[in-house]
C-alpha cells in the first residue's frame, strides 16, 4: 500500500527543499508514499487571485475565504476517501508521536495549513477530523507544523527506515520515555570519555544503562516540561 498525503497551502513553495531531501525522498522514492501540495490561490474565484479578506467584526489581521478551501477539498473528496483531514490551528491538540503512529497506518491523509489571521471556521466544521496544534506559541502558518506531520508519519512507514535506523525505540515510542544518550568512535575526544559499560560488549549491562539512562533523561524531561507537576 502507498500512502497517499494531500497538503493544502496558501505558501505551496514552502515545501519544495524539506519535500525532497532526506528520508521524506527516500519514502517518496521507495513509493511508500506519494504527497502532493495544492495552492490554494489555484483555487481563487475572482481574477485577481485573493484568497484572503478582513475578518468579520473587525480586528487586525487576514482570514483566509472560505471559497478555494471547499473547492479543492471538495475536489480531492470526490476522488477518494480520506481517513483523516487534519485542520492546523493554535487551538488543536498537541501533535505527539501516538498521533504519528496512528496516522503512519492511514492510506490517504489531508492536511489544511492556516496561514495569516486563521481559515474561515466554517471550512473545519465543514470537513475537519483532526485539529491539531504545533504547540504553545504562533508560526506564520500551519505549514511548519504540516512538514513536521509528514517527517514523522513517513519514517514510520514499514521500509522507508532499513532496520538499523528502526523507529521502534525511538523516544515517545514507549509512552513518555525518552532514549538514551548515544555515541560512537572515538571512545575519547579532547579528554571526553564514552561511559565504559559500552565498550565491553556485554549487551544484558549495556541494556541496563541505557534503560537507568532512559528514565533519567525522562525525570528530567519531565521537570523541565513541568510534566505532572502539581498546579
Amino acid at each position: 500500500m502507498t500512502m497517499r498525503i494531500d497538503i493544502i497551502s496558501a505558501v505551496p513553495d514552502f515545501f519544495e527543499g524539506p519535500l525532497t531531501s532526506s528520508i521524506i525522498k527516500r519514502g517518496q522514492n521507495k513509493e511508500k508514499v506519494e504527497i502532493f501540495v495544492h495552492n490554494l490561490r489555484d483555487h481563487a474565484y475572482d481574477r485577481h487571485r485573493m484568497i484572503d479578506d478582513k475578518a468579520f467584526g473587525g480586528g487586525a489581521g487576514m482570514v483566509l475565504k472560505v471559497e478555494p478551501f471547499f473547492d479543492i477539498i471538495e475536489k480531492l473528496k470526490s476522488e477518494r476517501d480520506y481517513d483523516a483531514v487534519v485542520f492546523t490551528a493554535p487551538h488543536g491538540k498537541i501533535y505527539d508521536q501516538q498521533d504519528a503512529n496512528r496516522y503512519s497506518l492511514m492510506k490517504n491523509i489531508m492536511i489544511i495549513c492556516g496561514h495569516y489571521k486563521g481559515i474561515d471556521d466554517r471550512v473545519r466544521q465543514a470537513f475537519a477530523t483532526d485539529v491539531v496544534s504545533i504547540g504553545n506559541f504562533v508560526l506564520t502558518g500551519g505549514e511548519l507544523l504540516a512538514m513536521v506531520m509528514v517527517d514523522s508519519i513517513v519514517r514510520l512507514i514499514p521500509g522507508v527506515l532499513n532496520d538499523s535506523e528502526s523507529a521502534l525505540d525511538d523516544s515517545f515510542q514507549d509512552g513518555d520515555m525518552i532514549g538514551a544518550p548515544c555515541y560512537t568512535r572515538p571512545a575519547e575526544y579532547k579528554g571526553m570519555k564514552v561511559p565504559e559499560v559500552l565498550l565491553q560488549g556485554d549487551h544484558g549491562k549495556v541494556k541496563a544503562w541505557r534503560e537507568e539512562q532512559s528514565k533519567i533523561l525522562t525525570e528530567i524531561w519531565k521537570k523541565i516540561n513541568k510534566i505532572g507537576a502539581q498546579v
